[in-house]
């Protein structure tokens, strides 16, 4: 009898390791949902890029796209722009352009980083100057590459701005070295900052050409607001004319000459 029932227990035992063989998905089966687990969870690059001149964006989204993994998730032409899609799509890098319309990219990269902390932001552009470059890392920027040299280092800048690095073209990192180590050779620019964020806005709209009517259409304010900012901005800055707004706005490159 003991005999017997030990016999009944080994089978038992047997067919219940049989079932639960059979209960299992073959090894190829297996194997497919963590393939393609694994191909969902691979990092994807997304990145913004703000440039107006479209055969820019065009070259610079084909430069980074070739990239395995790297998606240029959204475009825009003007620094008011680059801010909402930057609010909307939260990319890892935002490529911005100094020379934008509406809003230059300086003050765009300001409102970027305060407004979507997550998002580094890499500046690309034509200006080298050592008054440039400090005026991009008091914005906040992580990068600064010229277009010049985007073909040989715009990958290479994104994939460390990417990871929280800094990066700068070998020219601008020469000049930012050079600066520390002098303590700056360039005469201190004419202080943007003793405007508001609105303020600085507004200086530029006008030194495009816009009325004060248009520039309370942009921003949402009433004509009698931007009557008083532009008057405001003028005492503050003892500007007497439009002219000069305009050239008060080039040397603190809000706008392109």
């Amino acid at each position: 009898m003991g005999g017997d029932s030990n016999k009944s227990g080994r089978r038992q035992k047997l067919a219940a390791v049989i079932g639960a063989r059979e209960s299992r998905p073959p090894p190829e089966a297996r194997r497919q949902p963590r393939s393609d687990k694994t191909s969902e969870e691979s990092p994807t690059v997304r990145i913004l890029v703000a440039d107006d001149h479209e055969v820019v964006r065009r070259g610079i989204r084909s430069l980074l796209e070739a990239e395995s993994g790297w998606q240029v998730c959204g475009e825009a032409i003007t620094g008011r722009e680059a801010i909402e899609k930057a609010r909307q799509l939260t990319p890892d890098v935002a490529i911005v352009d100094i020379g934008m319309p509406e809003l230059n990219g300086l003050d765009a990269t300001r409102r970027i980083r305060k407004e979507v902390p997550q998002s580094e932001v890499l500046i690309l552009t034509m200006h080298e100057s050592e008054q440039v470059v400090r005026e991009v890392l008091d914005a906040g920027a992580r990068g600064y590459v010229l277009k010049s040299d985007a073909g040989r280092d715009l990958v290479t800048a994104v994939e460390a701005v990417r990871k929280h690095k800094s990066f700068f073209t070998s020219r601008v990192a020469e000049m930012v070295l050079s600066g520390y180590l002098t303590g700056g050779t360039e005469p201190p620019p004419t202080r943007p900052s003793r405007l508001t964020g609105r303020e600085r806005e507004i200086v530029q709209l006008l030194a495009e050409g816009k009325s004060n009517k248009e520039v309370a259409s942009a921003l949402g304010i009433s004509v009698k607001t931007a009557e008083t900012h532009r008057t405001n901005i003028l005492r503050k800055l003892d500007l007497h004319s439009i002219s000069e707004v305009v050239r008060y706005a080039i040397r603190n490159k809000m706008i392109e000459p």
